[in-house]
């Protein structure tokens, strides 16, 4: 049933006439479709309500909705098949959304939101109220015009649609449009029917390939750095009392919360390995000894590595397959790091990174995966009760599943905690397009279009499908020895009790906001509680905007999910440092910056940059659902102008990939985002192999 809301595909461009009643959309859909010698789809709800209001002298219903929805999409489905190059379409499923929201106080039916979302537009001609009103049998908010096209201007800018606003005269109005759409279709890339499958047996659209190479062609602006966020300017520090006031917080709710910790856990140890394998490619112990070699090549991870090989954590296990004596100590490092990696052998390189031997506790060796089980006892459950969702690649899942099933009665024994383990994949949807150094679909020898991973910020789609009260997200190397487990889930409890904290003045206001006029003492109290309780900056110009803008605004920007993000002194280590940016609309707001994402050629943005007295260790408690108790679709907050371009070869060619808005980078760009100075000791990720021998990971 639910098919007949979405869009068939079709390398066709559409167009969506879009904006408040009695703006002239009909009219310049009647105009467009004749300039470019086409159709266009009429508004199926002006027939269904007008129908109703001349049967049943009753205007439009929430039970309405999702029949004019379901009449929209056969209209436009069937016109489609009739179109030349171009379909023009006088309303879409988003507009009706809208409406939806805006006289059914917020509310939309979830069918309606998810086709609404799901189906894409290449162009969205957004349509002012400089024409006249003109009254009719349905139309009826002549004095919220304006308030109207506010709301349907910030759907656009939310959802991260391609639009123009139109103003003037209907000559003038389509000539603008006749511009941009001609740019269009200049730009349009030549799809044929079989990459149009391609694309569907994927689960991604048309529209969303030709966006890719749109962002190929139009490149990805740097970030505008601001300042850095520091302790008292957009970075929390508590002191310790209220550090024990805010563990006492959440540990006195928490039997009464759904908790869950969501760990992305798809890396490969590959990388982890990567000056091993060049050890093994570079020196030959018969030849020469391991000094000579360590002086010729200056390879710092090898002395390190032959220095502390006894404390690795699966030293025993590799020396039971070796021979009791060696000729010299680079025969013994040499056969060690042959045993690790060869694929008849331990094949370490394979693994996924989260099932590795990682620390050592007496005769017993304890993976990642494992240390992540027994810290959610400590912090991430509820009730003796332990809900992880693990992120893992598709060829892994057996693996993972195998060293639950291994590990599992141990540990619910040692913690006393009951567990709950699910796991999913990167979405093939999620991949993105590559394209030549033209910006022309790279296309495979068999004439299949290339598609790459699109990197970790494909994961908030993962993340969408959890539901919890708390989320809390850690990546599943930052795992610490059991003596430092306690600090660990101290600062964990204490991020969790701010978002209780803030969660609790943000529902209390949002509903206020929802259920009733709002006094200018109120407006005004939920301004400054947006202001230093969520960071967010007022616009210019707030001050002089009338109520309804301000509470527009308002309800905006409160009914969003929240997170708060640990964040550690920065001494040298690697991560995304935490940043006040203005966006393109001149917006201000927090964020977690990539140093790939700042123009380091700029001499005041590389001052900013290096200004910064913390980096983002990933350390978030996440909450995800609105006072109401439901979900956020929280791809509805995404920033899609945060990703990276970088540069690739296949088959000996160059080519460009596009990787997606980080996960705790662009893919949360639009959350409501608070900064915490936590411990270093928070932070202990294993890169390379001989982070393994750092204090923080020998037990």
């Amino acid at each position: 049933m639910e098919e007949k809301y979405r869009q068939e595909p079709s390398n066709i461009l559409k167009v969506v006439l879009f904006g408040p009643e009695s703006t002239g959309k009909t009219t310049l859909s009647e105009q467009l479709a004749r300039h470019y010698n086409t159709v266009w789809v009429p508004e199926y709800a002006r027939e269904y309500l007008q129908n109703k209001w001349n049967n049943e002298r009753k205007t439009c219903e929430p039970d309405d909705l999702l029949p004019i929805a379901k009449g929209q999409m056969v209209l436009e489905n069937n016109l489609t098949k009739k179109a030349t190059k171009i379909l023009i379409c006088d309303t879409d499923l988003l507009e009706t959304k809208v409406y939806s929201e805006a006289y059914y106080v917020g509310d939309c039916d979830p069918i309606l939101e998810k086709y609404a979302l799901e189906n894409t537009y290449d162009l969205y001609l957004l349509t002012y109220i400089d024409i006249p009103w003109e009254a009719d049998d349905l139309r009826d908010k002549p004095n919220e015009r304006e308030e109207m096209f506010t709301y349907f201007k910030q759907t656009l800018i939310k959802y991260n649609r391609n639009f123009i606003i139109l103003k003037g005269n209907k000559k003038d109005r389509l000539k603008k449009s006749i511009t941009h759409i001609d740019n269009l279709l200049n730009q349009m890339t030549d799809l044929t029917k079989k990459d149009i499958e391609q694309f569907s047996n994927k689960g991604i659209s048309k529209e969303k390939v030709l966006g890719q190479i749109r962002t190929f062609k139009e490149g990805i602006p740097f970030v505008t750095l601001k300042n850095a966020a520091v302790v008292d300017d957009g970075i929390l520090k508590f002191t310790d009392q209220e550090e024990k006031n805010l563990i006492e917080l959440y540990e006195s709710r928490v039997k009464e919360l759904d908790v869950l910790k969501f760990v992305p856990a798809s890396g490969a140890a590959s990388r982890m390995f990567k000056a091993l394998f060049g050890f093994l490619d570079s020196y030959d112990y018969r030849k020469e000894t391991l000094e000579a070699y360590l002086e010729r090549t200056n390879d710092k991870d090898i002395a390190i590595l032959a220095n502390g090989l006894e404390q690795l954590p699966f030293y025993g296990k590799v020396m039971k397959n070796l021979p009791h004596s060696f000729l010299s100590k680079g025969e013994k490092v040499y056969r060690f790091v042959e045993e690790v990696l060869a694929e008849d052998a331990l094949n370490y390189g394979f693994y996924p990174k989260g099932l590795l031997p990682f620390h050592k506790y007496g005769e017993l060796t304890s993976t990642p995966f494992e240390e992540h089980l027994k810290e959610a006892s400590l912090y991430a459950s509820s009730n003796n009760y332990g809900k992880l969702h693990f992120t893992v690649s598709e060829q892994h899942e057996e693996m993972f599943k195998t060293e639950f099933k291994n590990v599992r009665d141990r540990v619910t024994k040692e913690t006393g905690t009951i567990y709950e383990v699910d796991y999913s994949f990167q979405k093939s949807s999620t991949d993105t397009v590559a394209v030549d150094l033209e910006n022309k679909p790279f296309r495979n020898s068999d004439g299949s279009i290339l598609f790459r991973p699109g990197g970790h910020g494909a994961l908030i789609e993962n993340l969408n499908e959890q539901d919890a009260d708390i989320i809390f997200i850690k990546n599943i190397d930052n795992v610490a020895v059991l003596d430092d487990a306690k600090l660990v889930a101290d600062s964990k409890k204490v991020l969790a009790g701010v978002l209780l904290d803030v969660q609790e003045q943000a529902f209390k206001f949002a509903k206020l906001l929802a259920d009733k006029v709002v006094s200018d003492s109120e407006i005004k109290n939920i301004g400054m509680f947006l202001t230093n309780g969520l960071n967010v900056k007022l616009p210019v110009g707030y001050a002089d905007i009338s109520n309804e803008e301000k509470i527009s605004f308002l309800k905006d920007k409160i009914n969003r999910p929240i997170r708060i993000c640990g964040m550690v002194k920065n001494e040298g280590e690697p991560g995304g440092g935490p940043f006040w940016i203005e966006n393109s609309s001149g917006e201000v707001s927090l964020q977690i910056i990539e140093s790939a994402q700042i123009d380091l050629d700029n001499s005041q943005q590389k001052s900013i940059a290096q200004n910064a007295t913390h980096f983002n260790p990933v350390d978030l408690v996440c909450g995800i659902r609105d006072y109401k108790g439901k979900k956020y679709n929280l791809i509805d907050f995404v920033d899609e102008k945060q990703g990276f371009i970088t540069g690739k070869t296949k088959d000996g060619k160059e080519l460009k990939a596009l990787e997606l808005p980080g996960l705790w980078n662009g893919a949360m760009a639009f959350w409501n985002t608070i900064f915490v100075e936590v411990p270093l000791v928070t932070f202990n990720p294993v890169k390379t192999v001989t982070d393994l021998l750092k204090d923080s990971h020998q037990g």
